[in-house]
Parts: C-alpha cells; structure tokens; sequence
C-alpha cells in the first residue's frame, strides 16, 4: 500500500548528535516534521521513521500492535547509536510513550528525553470494553488535527491534511487501540527506570490526552533533571500549533547543555 503524501519517514544525516523522533497513534513523521527539519537544520543527525500499519490505511493498522512500533523505534535508535556519539529521543503523544520506553530500556545509550503531551492511560469507558469490542466492530471514530490554529476544521473532524494540519487517520482500529491499552500499562510499569534528563512539554488545552498524563509521568519518573514546559496557545498536536517555536527552542536549548559536541552556535561537530 503506498504511503500517503507527506507521511513519509524522514531523515537527515548530521553531525555526531542523533534525535529520533517518535509520531503518534494513527499518525505520521509528518506531524513532527518542522521540529526535525529544525534540529538537522542546526547540524544534527535526525530519523523520524514512519511506525509499521501507519501513513497509509487504518485497515493496514488493524494488523499491528504496540510490539511493531517498538521495535521499529528500537531498531532506529540502535542505528543512531552507531552512527552518533550522543542520541536523544523525543515523541509527541503515544510517541512520546515510545521514547520514554526507550529510555527505560537503553539507559546511558540514550542522553536525553523530549515528550510533547505524553499519552500514559487510556481514558474513558469506551477503553474497558475494548476487550470485547474489537472483535464486534474493527473500528471506531478518531481524534485527529486537534490543533488550535484558526486555519483548519478543528479537533477530531476527519482526516487530517499537510499545511499546518495534522495527517493521520480518522477511523481507529480497534485491535490496535487494544494493544496501546495494554503498552500503556507496560510502560507505567517501567517509568521509574527512567532516569535520562528530561523536557516535557505539554498543552494547557488538549482534547486528546488529559494533563493527567503528564503529571504521572513526571510523578513516576527517577529523572532528576527534569524541565517542564507549558505551552498555553496549542491543543494536542502541539508541534503543528501556536507553540511550535517554543518547541524548537526549548528542544534545542536542552540539547545543547547536554551534548557537549554540540557547538555554541548550535551546529552538531563531527561526522
């Protein structure tokens, strides 16, 4: 099935400092583009691959689970590992579940952790009956595009598009919707093993993921270097919204106190 135009993975091979970049559920690189053009811009290696099932049909979805996506991530960042001196992981939404997760597993192999709006519990009764309910029906409405910027449908309306909207699906499939439930738990489980530096920035408004979330992940974390950012003109998909900007310069601003090849104009040394 061909990948939808804009949901293509992305990278871009810098210097001696790597960022992998984590998408969301039923999402796409795209939503994460400008924060990873940003960083290659500054001299860093980027990889922002496209998770298995997504980019192209929610019915090609249907048929992975949470153990795909991992392992897709997984395999990423053991590539940046060799390639670059320091890498850095960062998600927005389930992406950022990924990349806590990776941080949890990899210990010193990952420098530092950057989450926009962690997603860490799924919410609302509909949750508790997906047990049963994915073997009734295969799938149920979205949540895309939930983005504040007046040039759009606003949230949860449809498929999603380029130009400063999101693209992913507008259906979910609820197998897959079963096995993030259960990945959700997992990684509860494994937030205390977390200990990387870490920036989490997140919505005041977000119809997608509940602030609740983010404040057990900061709850649980054994992070000590902890930086929090609010960002108070953007819903879920923050990354396309209002707040971008402060996405890019906080995001830089922390990986430069930590990378130490990174130079003082923010351009990544080496490669």
């Amino acid at each position: 099935m061909p990948v939808l135009p804009g949901a293509e993975p992305y990278r871009h091979d810098g210097g001696d400092v790597g960022v992998l970049f984590c998408h969301g559920f039923t999402g796409s690189p795209q939503s994460l583009r400008p924060w990873a053009e940003h960083l290659a811009g500054q001299g860093l290696t980027v990889s922002a691959p496209l998770l298995p099932g997504h980019g192209t049909r929610w019915q090609d979805m249907q048929l992975t689970g949470w153990q795909d996506w991992y392992a897709e991530v997984d395999r990423e960042l053991r590539g940046l590992r060799e390639r670059c001196a320091q890498v850095f992981v960062a998600g927005l939404s389930m992406g950022g579940t990924l990349a806590l997760r990776l941080a949890a597993r990899h210990g010193t192999a990952v420098s530092g952790v950057m989450v926009v709006n962690p997603a860490i519990k799924m919410h609302g009764l509909a949750s508790r009956a997906l047990p049963v309910l994915r073997h009734i029906v295969p799938s149920a409405p979205g949540l895309t595009d939930d983005i504040a910027k007046p040039d759009g449908r606003g949230p949860g309306t449809g498929i999603a598009r380029p130009g400063g909207r999101e693209l992913g699906y507008d259906r979910v499939p609820l197998n897959s919707a079963y096995s993030l439930r259960r990945f959700f738990r997992l990684v509860d489980g494994e937030l205390p093993q977390v200990t990387q530096p870490l920036l989490v920035l997140h919505s005041a408004r977000d119809h997608v993921v509940p602030p609740s979330d983010t404040a057990r992940v900061l709850s649980r974390v054994s992070s000590t270097d902890v930086t929090e950012t609010l960002l108070e003109h953007s819903y879920h998909v923050a990354t396309l919204d209002h707040d971008a900007d402060r996405i890019l310069a906080d995001s830089l601003a922390f990986i430069t106190r930590l990378a130490p090849t990174l130079s003082k104009e923010g351009t990544a040394t080496g490669g």
